[in-house]
């Protein structure tokens, strides 16, 4: 869910200066809407899909809480299902929203407020309808008792009335900032008479109550969790639902090591997988059932952007304060040795927080950027004027001395000399110790390469792989030096900005600036993208940022690939049209029951 409200970004229509604009039926910031008010389905969807089936598919870890919307506990995989919000994203347009739990939106023309009259026909899985209270509630709840994301994501919303049973108005404060309309349409509608009296903030077994199109069947907790279709789903009928959400039963299987994992998929314990990792990709996909085409294993392109996944730093730590440092420790990070050995050439070096998009920085700044950049000369790195930033590179030998010399030039202008062997800081004597924290067992075989690295730097390095729970909990009290950070980006940034490098996150525990990132001039940086103008500003504003993150050194970039991975055991069909940002298994995919006979006769005739 979290990750949907990321990836919808900043989207609304062209209003009056002035009052309440034309009630819509969506929302778009770029001219029209590409479907129009008597719309019957999105083009990316079967209509006509049949309904029917269990499918099981992976989670990793456990789980021990139904709740996802707070930070105690390790919800279960698949809980938006169970929940309807205002609006819903259209994944084959960049910026637009559709009626969901709403029938009409009207933007203020100054934009500071929008209005929802909601469905009469909305209803919760008790038959209880959802009203303007509820909506209201939920906005006031999350706020108070939900995740940090919330009241970052929310800090510009001052409130919600209730105008009627059906109609609710949200009024923002603050600078006028055009991401809010579609904001607010994303949230997640929870039931008051539902969680009144109940501890929101505890971790819970009890299936909570939703008006989404699944409800929670079975619980087995730290094992699996099983939902089922909602046969008299109140909105299943309408063009935003049409031809989606088809099985009847969706049920995550839970496993702790991936290898288990691949190796149960093997054996048809669960159906579909998504591949993560480039070398099991390479070479673990060549069992029985894939050679006989029981097993489907397809490469998919897609259009979303990619963000950053790196090696971060916890400047939390005062090894890390020092960008030269963080500079020269990012210099033992050889990818193309990585890429070609462990990889297989999959992937891509990441040199941008906002890579596979047009809002990556690139070249020299622009004019445009310079208008945001040059404000802030003498509180930001002067390479970001002078220099393009590039990812440094190797010959692939996995030997680069050229590299490891430029980081001891670095580390001993940044204070810090090899002393008896240990890398020392020359103003304390402390020497540099670093902890690498995992809990994906197939990054240890990335950092060895750089632990050896460190090691020849003087630098003591330690890596250790914790579960998810305990890793969970390292992460919200920020007790790491070095995690695998990532941070997905949306075709238009905005709010989350704030949770991702903003000043105030920093010592919110729970918060996604898992860097610890403290810093006047980024926080500048992030406001201009909440209150961009126009398309054009938010670009360059949003390259800007990008350049300043970049030449902070806060992370190592990692990498990234462009497309979807995955292997199904053949019982699926798909829409005829992909959509451009949403692989769309789980709501968009039906089984097919001609395929699936198929594969039983198969499997029992011994093929």
């Amino acid at each position: 869910m979290r990750a949907v409200l990321i990836i919808v970004g900043i989207m609304f229509l062209s209003l009056p200066a002035l009052g309440e604009g034309p009630a819509r039926h969506g929302m778009s910031m770029f001219g029209e809407l590409k479907y129009p008010p008597d719309f019957t389905h999105f083009e990316y969807v079967n209509p006509n899909a049949p309904k029917g089936g269990l499918v099981r598919l992976e989670a990793r870890g456990t789980y021990d809480t139904l709740n996802s919307f707070t930070i105690k506990g390790s919800s279960a995989a698949g809980l938006s299902l169970l929940y309807d919000t205002l609006l819903e994203s259209s994944r084959d347009e960049a910026f637009a929203e559709y009626g969901l739990l709403v029938e009409k939106v009207a933007v203020a023309g100054d934009l500071s407020s929008v209005t929802f009259d909601l469905r009469e026909e909305a209803r919760w899985h008790d038959g209880k309808p959802v009203t303007a209270n509820d909506v209201a509630f939920s906005l006031e709840l999350l706020k108070a008792k939900g995740a940090p994301f919330y009241r970052f994501y929310y800090a510009n919303v001052e409130k919600a009335d209730a105008l009627s049973p059906h109609r609710v108005k949200f009024t923002f404060k603050g600078r006028k900032n055009r991401e809010l309309p579609l904001i607010i349409g994303q949230l997640p509608v929870l039931p008051k008479h539902y969680w009144q009296g109940r501890d929101f903030e505890a971790t819970t077994l009890e299936p909570p109550l939703g008006s989404g199109p699944y409800r929670i069947g079975k619980v087995d907790p730290g094992r699996s969790v099983t939902y089922e279709r909602v046969v008299d789903y109140w909105g299943k009928d309408l063009a935003v639902n049409k031809g989606r959400y088809n099985f009847d039963s969706l049920r995550f299987e839970y496993y702790r090591d991936p290898t288990v994992a691949l190796e149960a998929f093997k054996a048809r314990a669960f159906d579909f997988r998504q591949e993560n990792t480039a070398k099991v990709w390479a070479t673990q996909y060549n069992f029985p059932a894939l050679k006989k085409g029981q097993v489907i294993k397809e490469t998919l392109a897609n259009g979303n952007p990619t963000g950053m996944q790196s090696f971060a730093f916890n400047i939390r730590r005062p090894q890390f304060q020092d960008a030269r440092v963080r500079q020269a420790l990012a210099l033992t990070f050889d990818f193309e040795w990585a890429n070609k050995n462990l990889f297989f050439g999959q992937y891509t070096r990441t040199e941008s927080y906002f890579s596979n998009s047009k809002l990556a920085a690139q070249g020299l700044p622009s004019a445009a950027e310079l208008k945001f950049l040059e404000p802030l000369k003498g509180q930001i790195p002067e390479d970001v004027f002078a220099r393009a930033f590039v990812a440094p590179k190797t010959d692939g030998s996995g030997k680069s001395r050229r590299l490891l010399r430029q980081a001891k030039r670095l580390l001993d202008s940044a204070g810090w000399k090899v002393k008896d062997g240990k890398l020392t800081d020359s103003s304390t004597g402390k020497v540099m110790e670093i902890e690498f924290l995992l809990v994906n067992q197939g990054f240890q075989r990335v950092v060895a390469p750089m632990q050896k690295a460190m090691q020849r730097l003087g630098i003591t390095v330690r890596v250790r792989i914790v579960d998810t729970s305990q890793y969970i909990n390292r992460l919200r009290d920020f007790d790491y030096d070095v995690i695998v950070g990532g941070w997905g980006q949306s075709l238009s940034p905005g709010n989350e900005q704030r949770g991702f490098w903003g000043s105030a996150a920093a010592d919110r525990p729970g918060s996604r600036n898992y860097i610890g990132i403290k810093d006047a001039a980024i926080d500048k940086l992030i406001d201009h993208i909440i209150f961009a103008n126009s398309r054009a500003e938010l670009v360059a504003a949003t390259r800007a940022l990008d350049r300043v993150l970049l030449w902070n050194h806060f992370v190592i970039p990692n990498w990234h690939i462009n497309s979807y991975r995955i292997a199904y055991w053949n019982r699926f069909s798909r829409p005829k049209v992909q959509a451009k940002y949403s692989l769309g298994f789980l709501d968009t995919w039906w089984l097919d029951a001609a395929k699936d006979e198929a594969l039983k006769s198969d499997i029992k005739g011994g093929g």
